[in-house]
């Protein structure tokens, strides 16, 4: 089956998770991705726990799939050379060193660009590489606090709390950008720099709700837990065996909700009318649900509102999210047969396409696996400069 990005080569020197995530959607979707390590060591995340029977790190299998792994001493002169021939070669050049790294390293924007103008040359950092917070080294939760995020999760009487994932590491935002530099490059023929902020990318997920709270009120937003900002009755409420989510947005499924709960009284009461109106009582609002929920069932709750196509869902455990049945239907866990550990599951592919469909199901490569294969392919040398190059620890 055809590819969507097949014939488009990525050059990867990114570590840890937002950069290698950014590529392994590129590898699931036909690029050729070059992942390049540090000999002997490689990336941190190989080092990272749970570890597989075969003692590799779980979620570096799962992060890197599909993608060619070399090693490569960017210290050296030689191994600067070599990385300059193979971005020469390259469509896509990504990085995620904290800003001036690669300058020093001689591999910044402007030199690759004058070897290859065409090259989409993306640049994924803590705070970007403008401001004056740019040579701050980051991490997720870090991300999390300065984008705002943190500041906003939890509830009214525990303190600030993460999300639970690194969504600030996802590095989804760059895969975008990179694929709509690919296509700008297609009518132009012209390469370009992608600067991509951590930090923005929180902050414009918190902002779209959080930002008109704080410019209409001028007061700082607070920790509402598992409510919304904006509508109400939307919570996680509890059961009698159990908590169920209910999300009412419109005026018909409020009433219809009403119905269910034998309130009819309250569809005249006009601070109850609206969105809007709802929002300035969200205490009593949420009493009334509240009340009604945990004299019920998680099950009762989910029968009665479905019956009237009413947004609702159970919060199952982990384990029962891993098996269900509607997940399972949409190949949402895959397969790699790893060299080293086997057959491992790992996380199915979002990219649910009629002609292009993504592809979860290649391996991750062992360190300096493909340096052989890629060196000889992309760079025409032999066996015996490849075997120097080793002996040197160059690769």
């Amino acid at each position: 089956m055809e590819r969507a990005l097949e014939g488009i080569r990525v050059l990867d020197l990114t570590r840890m998770y937002g950069g290698p995530m950014c590529t392994m959607l590129l590898a699931e979707l036909g690029a050729d991705v070059i992942k390049v390590e540090i000999p002997q060591a490689g990336d941190g995340v190989r080092n990272l726990s749970p570890m597989t029977g075969g003692m590799e790190s779980y979620p570096f299998a799962i992060l890197n799939r599909g993608k060619r792994g070399v090693t490569l001493d960017l210290s050296s002169p030689e191994g600067k050379a070599i990385c300059r021939e193979m971005a020469k070669k390259s469509d896509v050049f990504i990085e995620n060193f904290t800003p001036g790294v690669t300058d020093k390293l001689g591999l910044s924007y402007e030199e690759l660009k004058a070897a290859n103008d065409r090259i989409v040359y993306a640049s994924i950092s803590g705070y970007g590489h403008t401001g004056p917070s740019r040579f701050l080294p980051a991490f997720d939760t870090i991300i999390q606090a300065m984008g705002g995020l943190i500041s906003v999760t939890g509830h009214p009487d525990t303190p600030p709390t993460k999300v639970g994932p690194a969504v600030a590491d996802l590095g989804i935002y760059c895969a975008l950008a990179i694929l709509a530099a690919l296509q700008h490059r297609s009518r132009t023929g012209q390469g370009q720099h992608i600067d991509i902020s951590m930090q923005d990318c929180v902050w414009a997920i918190t902002a779209i709700q959080y930002l008109p709270l704080y410019l209409m009120s001028g007061q700082e937003p607070q920790r509402i837990g598992n409510r919304m900002t904006e509508v109400t009755p939307f919570n996680v409420y509890r059961a009698r065996d159990g908590y169920a989510v209910i999300a009412i947005v419109t005026v018909g499924q409020w009433e219809r909700l009403l119905d269910i709960m034998g309130r009819q009284d309250l569809k005249d009461v006009p601070e109850y009318r609206s969105q809007a109106d709802r929002i300035k009582h969200i205490d009593d609002v949420d009493s009334v649900v509240a009340k009604w929920a945990e004299e019920r069932t998680v099950e009762e709750i989910l029968a009665l509102l479905r019956s009237s196509d009413l947004p609702c869902a159970p919060v199952p455990t982990f384990s029962q999210v891993a098996a269900d049945p509607q997940l399972a239907s949409r190949n949402m866990q895959a397969e790699i047969e790893q060299v080293i550990s086997g057959r491992l599951k790992v996380p199915g592919s979002v990219f649910k396409m009629s002609e292009t469909p993504g592809n979860p199901s290649l391996q991750a490569p062992f360190l300096g696996q493909h340096n052989a294969e890629v060196y000889s392919e992309l760079l025409g040398y032999e066996e015996e400069t490849i075997s120097g190059l080793q002996a040197k620890g160059i690769i």
